[in-house]
């Protein structure tokens, strides 16, 4: 039997060496490029550009984008209803400095300049006064402007000088004595397209809302001297005063300066806003770091039904209503011997039988305050208003009446009769 020759186990061991090396590297090179395929393609397709990834910080879960579809590129967008809401609240907490409040704000407020009889240590004389207003509004035929009563009482002749150097005549449509308050109209007609071009409306704000330290600008024709600006902070709320016309009321303070002829003026917020009415008659002299101002949430009703009151003119004398009353005007502060304030109005000492005072039920004693919502202080205006309502008129009326120990308001409707009733 032959034998062959045996294997060399050496050059075996060799190969199979050799084999596993081989195989080993072509199994490297294709997972590499598998590799590279899969995150040149397959991750983008599926996750999109990876510099649109958010981070996660903390615990909270993660907010992914919405993508379209075949968009690797799309973009996070906001409804535009959400961007308004955060606009509003971002806007609504920006302030402006006080330039740029006195400098939005000037072309509201004007100067008021007054030709009227005063008292001067007992007696009557002509003399000039000066004041301050705020545009507050505009009807067809008339720009209508908010001031103090005590501005414009005893006028003769008002003139009002704008922002832009201009003036024009005025006359008090409406007044509210007691709150102190008054509505002043120019014709359209007497401004010209320069001046409606230069002014502006006032923008009305919520009194209601300011806080005590809240920066303040009070804007007004100082001294008589013009336009002038000064800055402050919210002193105290609600601060309860009696007036020199002895009524009492509550006012915003504040310490920016408030002189003789910033009356009437405006006390504007940091956003540019009218939150109150300056008054320098409170105490009868300036006090160092205290003014005050009505605020706007009391005035504005008022000034705004001031504002709609129709304007008066007179009527043929016999279609002129009678009210039947012997009458004295009240058009100072007095006092009762129990100290109780008499308001200022119409005093009625003798009511006429049969006539419209008797028929409403008003008395000797009783005072007339108002007609028709507009505050009465002479004899005159009370007649002015008679001879403007026709005989048969249904009207309101407001009077007060003393009770022992103080004045109480009423108010009624009255028809009104003719004089030959």
């Amino acid at each position: 039997m032959g034998t062959g020759k045996k294997p060399n186990k050496f050059l075996s061991v060799l190969w199979i060496i050799l084999l596993g090396i081989i195989f080993g590297v072509c199994a490297a090179v294709t997972f590499t490029g598998l590799s590279l395929v899969s995150n040149k393609l397959i991750v983008p397709a599926v996750f999109g550009n990876t510099n649109n990834r958010i981070e996660v910080i903390g615990d909270a879960d993660p907010v992914k984008p919405e993508i379209e579809e075949g968009d690797a590129h799309a973009q996070i967008e906001e409804p535009e209803e959400i961007i308004d809401e955060v606009e509003d609240i971002v806007m609504a907490n920006e302030d402006y400095t006080v330039a740029e409040v006195a400098e939005a704000c000037m072309p509201c407020i004007v100067s008021i300049n007054v030709l009227g009889t005063y008292e001067y240590n007992g007696y009557k004389a002509e003399g000039e006064s000066a004041g301050s207003g705020i545009i507050v509004g505009e009807s067809d035929e008339e720009l209508l402007i908010a001031t103090n009563y005590h501005v414009v009482s005893n006028y003769k002749s008002i003139t009002i000088n704008f922002c832009d150097g201009s003036n024009a005549p005025a006359e008090v449509k409406g007044k509210k004595v007691s709150m102190d308050l008054a509505v002043v109209a120019v014709k359209l007609d007497d401004l010209s397209d320069d001046t409606k071009n230069a002014i502006a409306m006032a923008i009305i704000g919520n009194s209601d809302e300011t806080k005590v330290g809240e920066g303040v600008v009070a804007i007004g024709n100082a001294l008589g001297y013009g336009q002038s600006v000064t800055a402050g902070v919210v002193s105290a709320l609600n601060r309860e005063i009696v007036t020199e016309s002895g009524e009492t009321g509550n006012f915003i303070q504040t310490d920016a300066a408030i002189n003789p002829g910033n009356s009437g003026g405006a006390l504007i917020n940091m956003h540019g806003e009218l939150i109150g009415i300056n008054s320098d008659k409170l105490f009868g002299s300036a006090v160092e770091g205290m003014g005050y101002a009505i605020p706007i949430n009391e005035a504005e009703p008022i000034i705004r039904e001031l504002m709609n009151k129709k304007q008066l003119t007179e009527l043929p004398e016999d279609q002129q209503s009678y009210f039947g009353i012997s009458a004295v005007e009240i058009n100072s502060v007095l006092y009762t011997n129990e100290g109780a304030l008499i308001p200022r109005g119409v005093y009625i000492s003798e009511v006429v039988p049969g006539g419209t005072a008797d028929m409403a039920g008003l008395m000797r004693g009783d005072i007339i305050t108002e007609f028709e919502g507009d505050s009465i202080v002479s004899m005159s205006e009370f007649k002015k208003y008679l001879a403007s309502y026709a005989a048969g008129s249904t009207v309101t009326i407001t009077y007060e009446r003393y009770n022992g120990w103080e004045y109480e308001e009423f108010t009624i409707q009255v028809e009104l009769q003719g004089k030959n009733q």
